[in-house]
């Protein structure tokens, strides 16, 4: 690479940083690598200049030589000796970045990679259910049909016929995984990768379980008890632990999620905690004050209403609306006054009306039913 700039074959400007230098050539090696271009001799020759170019602008005091008389020949000044000896054990995690293009890492242990055999958790299952709004508001014991994958009794979830057993895999002695070792001009590089034999499950099951078919595994129906607790409302989920399909290879169950969808009521109308209504009561009663009687979810309940309350009035009853979830105390209900004017009135309530427009000061706007309110004025106190 006599005559070559190091900084652009790396795709860098001069001075770039160590980081920068880093994260270019960990892009490029993945690029090039001979693992990803088997075959392709200029990826190959590519995959060489990069690597060589990494190695003297990772090096301080190559760099720093480099930087200065821009030449290639460090023979005397550390003896450089190409891409031959690179070591990636240098870069930090650089095998796990090519695990996830190779399966494995250059001769690392597959530990720390998860195989079909280990333990897995269940998936977890939804389920929604509807509620009226006096089940949301105080709570409910329901019961549900579910369908889950559950382990097969008849082979205890091993998936061989009662009284066989799996057989440990002989092509990747139960790790589930195999070694390939690949030889390149730059030197043998190891991965792991899935055992074809056994599909990464480490085991081979020669006589299969009639009932599972050899899965270790059955979908089955059961019917799970659920409470659903006091003030829950749609959009509330409820977690059922363990209640969801059944683990693998010994793995814990999965849970069961109970999405909550609440009716609404014809009288009453909830915002979280609280419930809200509309009461009507006449013109009169609004006047003079009167007892009234409030519906609730916890039933009826009196109330007395003060002299003089106008439309649109609202008032609170604490602790009657909804029970807090899992928690104490409950919300409030809020009861709006509407005054209900009459529209068609008899003679007699006209009269009425005339003498309280008299003692309030008050006369018709027109005329006709101002010659009218004076006579019934007048016949009032003959």
């Amino acid at each position: 690479m006599a005559n070559k700039d190091y900084y652009e074959v790396l795709g860098l400007q001069k001075g770039a940083s160590d980081d920068e230098i880093k994260k270019a050539f960990r892009k490029l090696a993945l690029k090039y690598h001979p693992d990803r271009n088997q075959g392709n001799k200029e990826a190959e020759e590519k995959f060489k200049e990069i690597n060589e170019a990494y190695q003297v602008l990772s090096d301080p005091d190559k760099k720093a030589q480099y930087d200065q008389f821009g030449t290639t020949d460090f023979n005397g000044a550390g003896g450089f000796s190409g891409a031959q000896g690179f070591d990636f054990s240098d870069f930090g995690g650089f095998g796990d970045i090519f695990d996830s293009f190779f399966g494995g890492g250059f001769g690392g242990s597959s530990s720390g990679r998860k195989r079909k055999n280990a333990p897995q958790k269940g998936a977890d299952l939804e389920y929604s259910i509807n509620l009226t709004f006096k089940e949301a508001v105080f709570g409910a014991e329901k019961q549900i049909n579910i369908t889950r994958s559950e382990k097969c009794e008849k082979c205890n979830g091993t998936g061989a016929k009662h009284g066989t057993k799996p057989h440990t895999c002989d092509k990747c002695g139960g790790t589930g995984q195999v070694r390939v070792q690949r030889n390149t001009p730059l030197g043998s590089f190891v991965s792991m990768s899935t055992c074809d034999k056994c599909g990464g499950k480490g085991t081979i099951i020669k006589d299969p379980c009639p009932e599972c078919k050899g899965k270790g595994s059955v979908r089955r129906q059961r019917k799970i008890n659920i409470t659903i607790p006091a003030g829950v409302d749609t959009g509330n989920v409820i977690p059922i632990r363990g209640q969801g399909e059944h683990g693998i290879n010994g793995g814990p169950a999965g849970d069961l999620y109970i999405n909550i969808r609440a009716d609404h009521h014809s009288k009453f109308k909830r915002k979280q905690f609280d419930i809200y209504i509309d009461t009507h009561i006449s013109f009169g009663k609004a006047a003079l004050g009167t007892e009234l009687t409030v519906p609730t979810v916890d039933g009826d309940v009196k109330y007395q209403i003060p002299p003089g309350t106008q439309p649109g009035t609202v008032f609170r009853l604490r602790g009657k609306g909804v029970p807090r979830v899992n928690s104490h105390g409950r919300g409030d209900q809020y009861v709006n006054i509407i005054v209900d004017v009459p529209k068609n009135l008899n003679q007699k309530q006209k009269d009425a009306l005339y003498l309280f427009m008299a003692a309030s000061g008050e006369v018709p706007d027109t005329e006709g039913s101002k010659k009218s309110f004076m006579d019934k004025i007048k016949n009032s106190f003959k």
